[in-house]
């Protein structure tokens, strides 16, 4: 089922390009023949507008009557995982571990898996497309917000306001655009939506590949072992599962109907992958950590998939 909507071939894709870092470090740095920095910039501003482009304003509407539904996902994406995470910093003595996961617990829900597991389980679809919509531009500003009050201890020269004002040029501004042109040429972009999408993945899989190449570059791996990253991924499931089934407890206590169980459940325990790469290219711009910082979204994305798509499935029976 996952390889019929291409998860299969991204996932094996971000596992080659960082065996790939590992090999070449040196190909995906600032010295190489490559100008890696201007690929990125213009490569994630693309992957936005095409994204400004596709919104469908008809399907976004649709969603806007379930006001309780809303505020429990959105406070779940940006309040409850953080929330989490927080209180685990006693315990996590490893402070790039910590901001790797409190990044993770910060980004916003993605789109497309969401939308698509709430659909093949029967869920609310409308409800789906406006709070993962609402999740993904909300993001922009709140994930950099929460960033905001530890990144000082690890960044030299943080600046907030710079960060934001890259953001806006970025990526706000090219959504904007995106949705101006929609009523022009969405509908072809929409039509083209399948290509698009190897084309926004591909942009992801460079991203990765060039801050693992940093990474590698620099030897920040070499203090973590096998059993640190095993140790990373127990715990990021253990995050998913307790914040999926938690969402179920509080769907039942507050008598949602099945479709809007489903909807908060999936819209509410996912992670956006590509936001994750996006905003880490600004916050983390030139940093060696940044290829360690993407590795608890890079698992969660697949984890998040595997979990979500066989109760999807299990759901679709019933």
């Amino acid at each position: 089922m996952l390889k019929k909507i291409g998860v299969d071939g991204f996932i094996a894709s971000l596992i080659a390009a960082i065996i790939l870092a590992y090999l070449f470090p040196n190909i995906g740095t600032e010295t190489a023949f490559l100008p890696v920095s201007h690929i990125t910039y213009y490569g994630i501003s693309l992957v936005f507008f095409l994204y400004g482009l596709k919104f469908n304003f008809s399907e976004f509407a649709q969603g806007l009557s379930n006001w309780k539904m809303h505020i429990i996902i959105q406070t779940t994406t940006f309040i409850l995982f953080p929330t989490l995470i927080l209180l685990c910093k006693p315990f996590i003595t490893d402070q790039t571990i910590w901001l790797s996961m409190f990044y993770l617990s910060a980004l916003p829900s993605t789109v497309s898996s969401a939308v698509i597991m709430v659909s093949l389980a029967n869920g609310n679809i409308p409800a789906s497309i406006f709070n993962a919509s609402i999740s993904s531009l909300a993001g922009i500003l709140i994930t950099p917000a929460w960033m905001s009050f530890f990144l000082s201890a690890h960044i030299q020269d943080f600046n907030a306001y710079d960060i934001y004002g890259k953001l806006v040029f970025q990526i706000i501004l090219p959504i904007t655009i995106g949705m101006i042109l929609h009523p022009l040429i969405g509908k072809y972009a929409l039509k083209k939506k399948p290509t698009l999408k190897y084309f926004e993945q591909g942009i992801v899989v460079f991203v990765i590949y060039t801050s693992f190449c940093r990474s590698f570059a620099e030897n920040i791996f070499s203090d973590y072992s096998g059993l640190t990253i095993a140790t990373i991924t127990i715990g990021i499931i253990i995050l998913f599962l307790t914040v999926f089934f938690l969402l179920k407890i509080i769907s039942a206590h507050l008598l949602m109907n099945r479709k809007d169980t489903i909807t908060v459940q999936f819209c509410g325990s996912q992670k956006s992958l590509l936001h994750g790469v996006a905003i880490a290219s600004i916050l983390f711009a030139d940093s060696t950590i940044t290829g360690f910082i993407l590795i608890p979204i890079m698992l969660y994305h697949s984890i998040q998939l595997i979990i979500t798509g066989y109760i999807a499935h299990k759901m679709a029976k019933k």
